[in-house]
């Protein structure tokens, strides 16, 4: 049986908000989102008032880091902040394991799900140059800086770090994506709207990693005009496909709406699936 949860919702002011919502819907999972404020690490780390909420509601949580994070800025005071909240919030999800192995499966890594920062480009009379595609190496260093850290600090705890998709990963970026998924510690996670969104242009390269796939962010989408974050059965996406692949590959699935009315249609889609 997969295992559905559903993201921190811009409505719901309070974690105590999201967590009534998640145990009323029968979901088991909440995706704490560090895009939000309540939800930056020194929040986090007050991980007793996470603990005790958690255990009220009979949930566990996984966790989405900042979008913004960008562990290759070229500014080592940037990037060495990034770096020191990934440490950090590995040190968050320690914490939380127990949680998952109560509310949770325990065949399945508690997930710190990252995007990849496309970095600035330059804009010629002819092309857009992507900085790190023109600084490769160093782009490349910078990763490799990041896969040793992130082993250490995870060291053989049930943890893993999966790499999202967004609106079509830069030929660079799947190099280095490729250089984490040579590490235990890292995974994929499979957006199905974003991909939908941007005519599926992920879909090669993630299937032909579909043996490091261990995460899901599951909504509705259309191409045209390009469109995400809809109820499930409001798109184009064949979703019971998607979800057939994700219960094959033991994976988690966030139903990644962004309103609460969003979610409560598609928790209802499912029990019709």
């Amino acid at each position: 049986m997969i295992q559905f949860g559903m993201p921190t919702l811009i409505e719901n002011w309070t974690l105590e908000e999201n967590a009534a919502l998640c145990r009323e819907l029968g979901l088991r999972f909440i995706e704490l989102n560090m895009n939000f404020p309540e939800y930056q690490i020194d929040q986090l780390e007050e991980t007793d008032r996470f603990l005790d909420l958690a255990e009220k509601n009979g949930i566990y949580y996984t966790i989405h880091l900042d979008e913004n994070l960008n562990i290759a800025d070229f500014n080592p005071l940037v990037s060495e902040a990034y770096l020191e909240t990934v440490r950090r919030t590995v040190g968050v999800a320690r914490k939380f394991l127990c949680l998952r192995d109560r509310y949770g499966d325990r065949t399945q890594p508690l997930i710190i799900n990252m995007h990849m920062h496309h970095g600035i480009y330059i804009t010629l009379p002819d092309r857009k140059v992507q900085m790190y595609d023109r600084d490769f190496e160093t782009y490349m260093r910078s990763f490799a800086v990041f896969r040793s850290l992130c082993e250490e600090w995870i060291g053989d705890s049930e943890i893993r770090i999966t790499v999202e998709n967004t609106d079509g990963f830069h030929g660079f970026e799947k190099k280095a994506i490729e250089y984490l998924l040579e590490s235990p510690v890292f995974g994929l996670t499979w957006d199905i709207g974003h991909s939908k969104a941007v005519k599926e242009k992920d879909v090669p390269f993630i299937l032909e990693h579909q043996d490091r796939l261990i995460h899901f962010h599951i909504h509705d989408g259309k191409e045209n005009p390009p469109k995400n974050h809809l109820a499930l059965g409001d798109g184009q996406i064949d979703l019971a496909d998607r979800l057939k692949l994700a219960e094959k590959r033991n994976a988690r699935c966030v139903l990644e709406t962004k309103t609460i009315e969003a979610l409560r249609k598609s928790v209802e889609w499912l029990r019709f699936l």
